[in-house]
């Protein structure tokens, strides 16, 4: 099975499955389970994972990078 990928509502990327997760340098990083919560938000303590810290100062996805680029 492929890694699956769910973005939840104004929260993280949950990714299950076979996976691999690499920093922007290529090195690996430990995941330590086969399903992780990824941070959108980027203010969790413990990036690239979510802390929950989304929730503090509401989030919402699709207001800003998350957004599709205007056309």
């Amino acid at each position: 099975m492929s890694a699956i990928i769910t973005p939840y509502e104004d929260g993280p990327l949950i990714v299950r499955g076979n996976f691999e997760l690499r920093t922007p340098d290529g090195e690996p990083i430990e995941a330590g389970r086969d399903t992780i919560a990824l941070c959108r938000c980027g203010r969790s303590a413990i990036k690239p994972f979510c802390d929950g810290t989304h929730k503090t100062f509401r989030f919402r996805a699709g207001t800003g990078r998350d957004s599709e680029p205007p056309r």
